[in-house]
């Protein structure tokens, strides 16, 4: 089951980048991670291209973006989030799943991001 260091970082790691501490997100992540949007040509491989990514955030997410609520649901050295949020062109809300997978030093090694593509699409 994902322990409870993991489940702790990354409660702090949502609250970090609601609080636009990109650097402290950062932190949470192997040096060797990778992180995949639906929608990107590219796969993010390294903390330091992530690190880069983050900057531009506000572009990778629907205008309005805004996390209603998070659900964790644990497995091994991982954590999905069922993330509610709305979004300008959806504010009735929608929901999407973020996986997280951990590795021995309870860092990130994946971000991994499951949307409903044509919806998230539209939301731009």
């Amino acid at each position: 089951m994902a322990t409870s260091k993991q489940m702790e970082d990354l409660k702090s790691g949502w609250d970090a980048l609601a609080a636009g501490e990109m650097d402290k997100l950062a932190g949470f992540y192997a040096e060797d991670m990778m992180f995949v949007l639906p929608g990107q040509d590219d796969v993010l491989k390294g903390r330091s291209a992530f690190r880069s990514a983050l900057d531009n955030i506000g572009a990778a997410l629907p205008p309005g973006f805004d996390i209603t609520n998070l659900r964790y649901c644990g497995g091994d050295n991982e954590i999905v989030n069922i993330v509610e949020f709305t979004a300008d062109s959806l504010p009735n809300g929608s929901q999407c799943a973020v996986l997280f997978k951990f590795n021995d030093d309870d860092l990130i090694t994946e971000e991994r991001w499951f949307v409903d593509t044509e919806q998230w699409k539209a939301a731009f």
